[in-house]
């Protein structure tokens, strides 16, 4: 898959699996490794701008499997921008099927565009 598109999702996708449930950097990896390839280091400088910034909290927890584990929280602030994401990723998800059904000459199924 092309880099670029994964560095684009990969916030939203973080700041999404982090929504109902505190995760730990190695448990983001694999969750989003499920569905396409990245590179372990690319979260955690990810996962610490987005702590700066306010949209996690961390704690950590002692695990059964080796060295306590840093868990990420969302906080308010981080889930009001995960709901701005959202938004932008729909719409621009959106506009882009509909230029792609069009350029391939579907019209119809671009027909969801905003």
């Amino acid at each position: 898959m092309n880099a670029q598109f994964k560095k684009g999702v990969l916030t939203l996708c973080v700041l999404v699996l982090a929504k109902n449930k505190d995760r730990y950097g190695y448990e983001l990896v694999q969750s989003i490794s499920e569905k396409f390839l990245i590179a372990e280091g690319t979260i955690y400088p990810l996962l610490r701008r987005l702590t700066k910034e306010g949209y996690f909290s961390t704690y950590l927890l002692e695990s059964t499997e080796g060295p306590p584990r840093k868990y990420y929280r969302l906080t308010d602030k981080g889930a009001a921008y995960l709901d701005e994401l959202i938004k932008d990723w729909r719409i621009f998800a959106g506009g882009v099927n509909w230029i792609i059904a069009e350029g391939l000459g579907r019209e119809d199924e671009g027909s969801g565009h905003q």
